[in-house]
């Protein structure tokens, strides 16, 4: 098959793009404006990056048979305020402006939920854009998808916006037998659990220590043999975290699958003790089921307080490595960094490599 050429915009350190080139698409350009993603992408690639603002750079994006991209979204994340003036969500509009400019065959733009609840001029954002693109003759699907369809141990929603010129065809996405046999995993089930993606890793070393390490077994998994492919005997970034000592304290009441409710009173912070009175908030100081896909992979899963982050079996909470298994990522793969808080954001903002792969795909086919 010819590969297509793709065009990839908000790159990050490419969890989208490696599902693409996975696919067998051929990834010509990049755009990412943060250093240290942009490197972490070429180690990933093997291709450099154009690290700019993407409004300084938008005339000089090439013509491709695709464009990709997951506009940066914090003020249509469900958890902050959806404000139509937010600067931050204007770089979707970055993103309509090269599908204008460049007339690809084909766009795929991934976001968060929070894009469906966001407005411009009384118009939901996303029914907004999609009247914006089939303006310029493309037809649009609309996804809501979820992580753990694509044999992602994460219960990571995502909306995906696809949009193509083909007369006569429609985008189907690819079912999960037929993708597993793609990846040449047939015996890899959804869900797959935080065990089946984590239990081969080794204890962490110490804080600190950034020497690699060997693995605890062999892959006990199909899912982590599909993370060990073409991989290292040793692993880099299983490091024990960083943790206060109520922290530490927590997690010896928490069982796996629990979470805040099960801190006792006598040791919970004002905090902790507001959220019981109130109660949802599932993921706060959660901690991971061996039987279960993990929540959400969020930038601070360096933290009990934001998210499931404690270790189903250990009393601590993940490691980097660990996040990376959780996002799909293969072993072989680690992100270059100037800071921790850099790592964090690089992998937490990922699209999971498998989720995308599973629409590249399926783009392909509609391609071919």
């Amino acid at each position: 098959m010819e590969k297509h050429s793709v065009v990839s915009l908000f790159s990050g350190c490419g969890g989208l793009d490696f599902g693409f080139y996975q696919a067998g698409f051929n990834l010509v350009w990049a755009n990412e404006i943060s250093e240290d993603a942009a490197q972490s992408y070429s180690s990933l690639l093997g291709h450099n990056v154009v690290t700019d603002d993407i409004w300084r750079v938008i005339e000089q994006v090439p013509h491709s048979d695709v464009v990709i991209g997951g506009p940066p979204c914090q003020s249509f994340s469900l958890v902050g305020k959806r404000l139509e003036t937010d600067p931050r969500g204007k770089l979707v509009f970055a993103y309509e402006q090269v599908i204008k400019n460049a007339k690809p065959l084909a766009f795929v733009m991934e976001n968060v939920p929070g894009l469906m609840s966001s407005h411009i001029d009384g118009t939901r954002l996303h029914l907004y854009l999609a009247d914006q693109f089939m303006k310029l003759g493309y037809k649009v699907s609309i996804l809501k998808l979820i992580a753990t369809d694509f044999f992602v141990p994460q219960k990571r929603r995502r909306v995906f916006m696809i949009g193509h010129r083909i007369d006569g065809k429609s985008f189907d996405l690819i079912d999960a037998d037929a993708f597993a046999k793609i990846l040449g995993e047939p015996n890899l089930k959804s869900p797959v659990t935080v065990s089946d993606a984590l239990d081969d890793l080794p204890n962490p070393l110490r804080k600190g220590n950034k020497a690699s390490v060997a693995y605890k077994s062999s892959p006990h998994s199909a899912y982590s043999q599909l993370m060990r492919q073409n991989g290292p005997q040793e692993i880099e970034l299983q490091t024990m975290p960083t943790m206060s000592e109520l922290d530490r304290e927590f997690v010896k009441h928490i069982p796996p699958g629990g979470n805040y409710n099960n801190i006792p009173d006598s040791i919970s912070t004002k905090r902790i003790l507001s959220f019981k009175k109130s109660g949802g908030r599932t993921t706060t100081y959660g901690r991971l089921h061996q039987d279960a896909p993990a929540y959400t992979i969020n930038t601070y899963f360096n933290r009990p307080n934001v998210g499931a982050n404690y270790h189903h079996e250990e009393e601590r909470l993940i490691t980097v490595r660990e996040a990376l298994r959780l996002q799909s990522f293969p072993d072989y793969f680690t992100p270059y960094y100037s800071n921790q808080r850099s790592l964090h954001m690089q992998i937490g903002n990922a699209v999971p490599p498998l989720m995308a792969r599973a629409v590249a795909e399926s783009l392909k086919r509609l391609l071919a």
